[in-house]
């Protein structure tokens, strides 16, 4: 199962209005789990950024008069999320209005609002009465969010990703040895897919003093040894 978790920053709260997207961020998740997958888009609104919106987010006109506008990026976006994974947002009914009046002036495909998990809808059936920001839902599952001095799509999609996972039921909320998995996750197609390699091996944990300390108790076991046999 693919899921996008994915983020917006705007210069407003009403696209009616005039307000425009700035930035996007998205998170890659296959079956609960983060693929390394990122997309990360900083956008020319096309207009003046508010001196609210500026104190939010860090973003200037300077900084993004540079920018792509939505219209040379919208379907590059589309093609990052595909037509069916769910996508994962925080309050996403603020999301999904900007982002579908910006594809609609584009001409594109608006997203579907069945497509949508609201993980401030979750937060506020499982935890009634309890704050559900994404700060305070970091602050409930011991997320470190202390980078997010500012509002950041990526940052802020790559941390909702955390909290997504802890929402419903942890990192590992099904193993996939339900007799129906295949089924229910796709089947020949999900079946052939596979994680991809670490951009960067994990730095080793073993010192070299363990390593001689193995090879000397291997040493001892003689040539029948398992960790001889198998190189």
């Amino acid at each position: 199962m693919r899921e996008i978790v994915l983020d917006t920053e705007t210069t407003g709260f009403e696209p009616d209005q005039g307000d425009r997207i700035v930035e996007i961020g998205a998170v890659e998740l296959y079956n609960h789990v983060p693929t390394g997958e990122t997309y990360h888009q900083y956008i020319n609104p096309e207009r003046a950024m508010p001196q609210e919106a500026f104190e939010v987010h860090g973003l200037g006109d300077e900084f993004l008069a540079d920018k792509p506008k939505f219209a040379a990026i919208g379907q590059a976006f589309l093609d990052f999320i595909g037509e069916d994974a769910k996508l994962v947002i925080h309050n996403a009914a603020f999301d999904m209005k900007f982002l579908n009046a910006e594809l609609g002036w584009m001409g594109l495909p608006k997203l579907p609002m069945d497509r949508a998990v609201d993980t401030l809808d979750i937060a506020r059936r499982k935890y009634p009465g309890s704050p559900a920001s994404l700060d305070a839902l970091c602050r409930r599952f011991n997320i470190d969010n202390a980078a997010r001095t500012l509002h950041g799509a990526l940052l802020d999609s790559e941390i909702l990703a955390e909290v997504y996972l802890e929402l419903i039921g942890g990192k590992q909320p099904d193993f996939g040895l339900s007799a129906n998995a295949s089924q229910e996750t796709g089947g020949d197609a999900e079946a052939a897919w596979r994680p991809k390699p670490r951009p960067e091996p994990l730095a080793p944990l073993l010192t070299e003093k363990e390593a001689a300390a193995h090879a000397a108790f291997v040493e001892q076991l003689g040539d029948g040894a398992l960790w001889k046999k198998l190189g």
